[in-house]
């Protein structure tokens, strides 16, 4: 079923529901394959590198005579067989990135939202704010999700709402800009503001 259950000011249910748009349903899975892909390799470290034999510096002479000496024949000092030497098939930096264009990044995201709606893990609430500022009354909202984690979205401008959630591991509190398909797959449930949730649903129909 695609539609986001609706969450009283305590993240309990309320009886309602939003629907998703119809045409989210039709967006292919490829699309947040190639986007998760894409976050995971710009997270990877590229410094994992060893000098070949044309990158060690020295060798420009010809260690011994090529006959005579009893010894296996050497062109240069720099070869893998030498201490000292390059390395024969050692790490090199590469490029990860791989290109995801903004349709592409769109559709991934939609996809992500109705995949967490047809689990039943999309939530809808008026606003995710604490107002006492305190952990325990957000911890005492995030139990009610009965949920290993939540990724909690909406308009993020309240200190004191960021520091009840800062000391949560279970919790990730981001703006609206700040959202993305890897984020929605990475939690197990995703709670969205009112007004965020149809502010993704404005942009999607002017894409």
């Amino acid at each position: 079923m695609n539609k986001a259950i609706v969450l009283d000011k305590n993240f309990e249910c309320d009886d309602s529901e939003m629907l998703l748009p119809s045409g989210y349903a039709r967006v292919s899975e490829h699309n947040l394959y190639i986007y998760v892909k894409s976050y995971l390799c710009s997270l990877r470290v590229n410094s994992a590198h060893a000098k070949n034999r044309g990158q060690v510096s020295g060798g420009g002479k010809k260690p011994w005579a090529q006959k005579g000496g009893g010894r296996a024949r050497a062109g240069s000092m720099t070869s893998p067989v030498f201490v000292g030497g390059g390395v024969a098939h050692g790490p090199s930096k590469r490029n990860y990135i791989v290109k995801v264009n903004k349709k592409q990044k769109r559709l991934a995201l939609e996809y992500a939202l109705i995949q967490k709606a047809q689990l039943g893990k999309l939530f809808v609430v008026d606003s995710i704010a604490v107002e006492s500022g305190k952990t325990r009354d957000a911890y005492g909202k995030f139990k009610n999700l009965s949920a290993k984690n939540a990724l909690l979205v909406g308009f993020v401008n309240d200190e004191k709402t960021l520091l009840a959630y800062r000391n949560l591991d279970q919790c990730c509190i981001v703006d609206l800009c700040e959202l993305n398909a890897y984020l929605i797959t990475a939690y197990s449930c995703v709670v969205i503001e009112k007004s965020a949730f149809n502010d993704i649903f404005r942009i999607s129909n002017h894409k």
